[in-house]
């Protein structure tokens, strides 16, 4: 029997809140610098990873010092076992926070620094290259946030978006530089693409905090208040963003991105927020008002045109998800059920997710790229129709985990676990999504889709 989505009022229930923060420890970025290596070995000598402010997570995955006013350089020998980092003057002060500080050689390169800071203690650019090892016969892989294809360019692996000054130093010295992102960043065989059990269950971590901060909102916005009074109830913890912070209703809500201002939310209008933090965003859209009913005539077919079909389509997302499924399999049950123009699902429907909000796809049309243990990832589905009817959306974050890493989690993470224990059970009990066992869900949202935000209880659920 078909089924359909209907609304219906429904009781989220409380999930938690977390109290144990999980951290990386210094075995772990040892250990992936040492699969970056194996990974490595043939293909360069030199891997080099620029980090700043806003592409801080490829230099962090290695290091787990991410760069803050300053840019950084992290240089490691594949050959050998060194690795040095360059960092501006505010940054040496800072490499402490890694947790193998001990395990670089720090390099003041004060050209990292801000503007009219000294300049006058670190040699130049070229001298510190060639002090890591880096000579003509060198194979330098530069790895930066993005790589990129032949349909964008007839020469794709020379295309670096690094400093130029780094890499017209780089090739001054050595004739074979390219881009290497690939190798972090591919959506199947890039480094980052899977985690460990301890960097899921920091993701984890990162979610309810972000999940519970859309929830707050949900629950408790009010007309009459401003954006940044909406933005207040999120209580956020200072744990690191991976964005701005987006809440707008009225006019700006149509753009989807916008952070909040000191308008005054108004009933009738529509709505969209999302909080991204490393490892986890959650995002929730629809309209200020408690029923359908109250919908402007000429889209007072909203539910059944575009907010049932699209609770479908993600419903189809997840219980498909599985290890082992390709991209394909993803995409093609979101756009049999709203492929169609109208609701302008143009965007990759997900994708995967680490410290920064997106990190590549493996769902995409006619996809061969299969789903695998240990990959975190964002149902995020944007019908973008361009219309009246607005949008709807539920951005939520999963992982998908082997009995292994599920045991792992049991036994080092049981307040986690427990949570998602009972994500799922509401999911699967209250909201009729059949999940299967690898997949856990990391938001305290679960998939609870209220279209009209002022009623929160009444949200959509799958029937026959």
């Amino acid at each position: 029997m078909v089924r359909h989505a209907e609304l219906v009022e429904l009781v989220l229930p409380d999930f938690g809140y977390p109290i144990f923060e999980p951290s990386l420890t210094a075995e772990t970025y040892l250990n992936r610098l040492e699969r970056l290596r194996k990974k490595c070995s043939g293909d360069y000598t030199h891997m080099l990873v620029y980090g700043d402010r806003e592409h801080s997570a490829n230099i962090a995955y290695l290091t787990g010092y991410d760069p803050r006013f300053e840019e950084a350089l992290l240089i490691v020998d594949i050959e050998g076992e060194d690795q040095w980092i360059l960092v501006g003057n505010e940054g040496i002060g800072y490499l402490e926070i890694s947790p193998i500080k001990e395990q670089l050689y720090p390099v003041l390169y004060q050209s990292f620094s801000l503007l009219a800071q000294d300049r006058s203690k670190s040699k130049p650019l070229k001298q510190l290259l060639q002090d890591t090892g880096i000579t003509a016969n060198s194979t330098i892989g530069v790895t930066g946030w993005k790589y990129y294809s032949a349909q964008e360019s007839p020469d794709p692996h020379h295309w670096i978006e690094a400093p130029s000054y780094l890499i017209d130093n780089l090739r001054a010295l050595a004739t074979d530089v390219t881009n290497a992102t690939h190798i972090f960043m591919h959506q199947t065989d890039g480094l980052r693409a899977v985690n460990e059990p301890e960097q899921l269950a920091q993701m984890e971590y990162a979610a309810t905090l972000t999940s519970q901060a859309v929830r707050n909102v949900i629950y408790g916005i009010r007309t009459g208040m401003t954006e940044y009074q909406a933005v207040q109830l999120m209580n956020l913890n200072g744990y690191p963003h991976s964005a701005h912070t987006m809440l707008s209703t009225g006019e700006r809500a149509w753009m989807g991105l916008p952070s909040p201002t000191n308008k005054k939310i108004q009933r009738g209008e529509p709505f969209t927020t999302a909080v991204g933090l490393w490892g986890a965003l959650n995002s929730r859209a629809g309209w200020l008002l408690e029923h359908e009913m109250q919908l402007p005539k000429k889209i007072g077919d909203y539910v059944e045109r575009l907010a049932a079909p699209y609770f479908e389509a993600a419903t189809a997302w997840l219980e498909k998800m599985s290890i082992g499924v390709t991209g394909g399999e993803l995409y093609k049950a979101v756009h049999d059920r709203i492929g169609d123009s109208f609701y302008g699902v143009w965007l990759n429907p997900g994708h995967l997710i680490g410290m920064d909000e997106w990190i590549n796809s493996p769902i995409y049309k006619d996809s061969k790229d299969r789903i695998k243990p240990t990959m975190a990832l964002q149902v995020d589905i944007i019908p973008a129709t361009g219309t009246e009817y607005f949008t709807i959306n539920t951005e939520d974050g999963i992982a998908v985990a082997d009995q292994h890493t599920r045991n792992h989690f049991m036994e080092y993470y049981p307040e986690a676990w427990d949570r998602i224990v009972a994500r799922r059970d509401y999911m699967t009990e209250q909201l009729g999504i059949r999940l299967q066992p690898e997949v856990l869900p990391f938001s305290n949202l679960a998939s609870h889709l209220p279209p009209f935000i002022l009623n929160p209880q009444r949200a959509f659920r799958m029937t026959e």
